[in-house]
C-alpha cells in the first residue's frame, strides 16, 4: 500500500494506522506482510509500483485515494499486479473495490445537524482531487440545498493546521456557519483550536462534527462528535478481498458497514441558543 501524503500528516493521522491494523490482522496469519510507503506525488507512487513489479517483492497492491481518470489504474493494468481498490467501484475499473459509501455517510451527517436546528453549515474537506472527497462535497451541497440550508466548502489537506485555518476563515465571515463537518479527526481538532482562539463557544455557538471517530475524538476537550466508521473493519474487509483475489473468488464490490453518528460534546441543539 502506498499513500501520497506529507510525512508529518501521515504520522499524526489515525485512520491509516487503524486501517493497517485491520488489514494485517487478516493477512499475517496467511503469511503475508503489509508494506506501506508514504510518497510526495502520484508520479513517485507510479514509479514505486514499477519498481515493486520489477523486483518481484510485492504480490498485490491496495490502492487508496482514487481520483476520476486516475493515472494509476492503467499502469496497474499494464503491470498485471493484483489490485484491491478502497474506493467507489464505479471508478475502480475492473478491479475489486471495498466501498465506504461516502455520499451516504455525508447525507447522514447533514441530516443529523439539520435535526439539531442548524441552517448554516460548512464542510472542511480533504483534497478535492480525490473522488471520495468530491462525493462527500457533492452530497453535502445537495442535502443542504434540498433543506434550504446555507452551505460552504473549504478544502484542507487532512492536517490539524489546515482545519484550524479553514475554521478561522469561516468564523471571520458575517454569515458564519453554526455547524462544521470535517473530513477527518485531525482537521476537527484544528477546528476546536480555532474556535477557542476566536472565543466562539463549542457547542453553544458552534457545533463541530469529525469524521472516522478515532480515539482522538474521545480524548479531546470537549470530546468530538463524529461520523463513526469501524476503520479496522474496513481494513479487515480489504484483507478478505485480497485473499479472495488470490483464489479467484473476489466480488466486484464489497460495502463497508454503515456509519453511525456519535454525539458527544461538540454538537448541540442550535434552537436552544437562538
Amino acid at each position: 500500500m502506498s499513500l501520497v501524503r506529507a510525512t508529518e500528516i501521515m504520522g499524526a493521522e489515525p485512520y491509516f494506522h487503524d486501517f493497517s491494523a485491520g488489514l494485517e490482522s487478516v493477512l499475517r496469519p496467511h503469511g503475508f506482510a503489509v508494506l506501506t510507503r508514504v510518497l510526495p506525488t502520484v508520479e513517485e507512487e507510479i514509479a514505486t509500483f514499477r519498481r515493486w513489479k520489477a523486483g518481484g517483492d510485492v504480490g498485490a497492491i491496495v490502492l487508496v485515494d482514487l481520483s476520476h481518470d486516475d493515472p494509476r489504474l492503467p499502469v496497474l493494468r499494464e503491470l498485471e499486479l493484483p489490485v484491491v481498490v478502497v474506493g467507489n467501484p464505479a471508478i475502480a475499473a475492473e478491479f475489486p473495490a471495498v466501498w465506504t459509501n461516502d455520499d451516504g455517510a455525508m447525507r447522514d451527517a447533514v441530516a443529523f445537524l439539520l435535526s439539531l436546528g442548524h441552517r448554516r453549515l460548512a464542510h472542511v474537506s480533504g483534497p478535492l482531487r480525490m473522488a471520495h472527497t468530491l462525493s462527500r462535497a457533492h452530497a453535502f451541497a445537495a442535502e443542504c440545498a434540498a433543506a434550504g440550508a446555507a452551505s460552504s466548502t473549504l478544502a484542507g489537506d487532512y492536517s490539524q493546521g489546515s482545519g484550524s485555518r479553514a475554521t478561522a476563515d469561516l468564523l471571520s465571515r458575517t454569515d458564519r456557519p453554526t455547524a462544521i463537518i470535517f473530513d477527518n479527526d485531525l482537521m476537527a481538532l484544528g477546528g476546536l483550536e480555532a474556535a477557542d482562539v476566536a472565543d466562539v463557544a463549542v457547542p453553544a455557538h458552534l457545533s463541530l462534527l469529525a469524521w472516522d471517530d478515532s480515539a482522538q475524538c474521545q480524548l479531546s476537550t470537549p470530546p468530538l462528535s463524529a461520523v463513526s466508521h469501524d476503520v479496522q473493519a474496513i481494513g479487515r474487509l480489504t484483507g478478505d478481498t485480497l485473499l479472495a483475489v488470490f483464489d479467484g473468488s473476489a466480488l466486484k464490490a464489497v460495502e463497508a458497514p454503515r456509519v453511525s453518528i456519535v454525539s458527544r460534546g461538540t454538537t448541540s441543539n442550535h434552537k436552544l441558543f437562538i
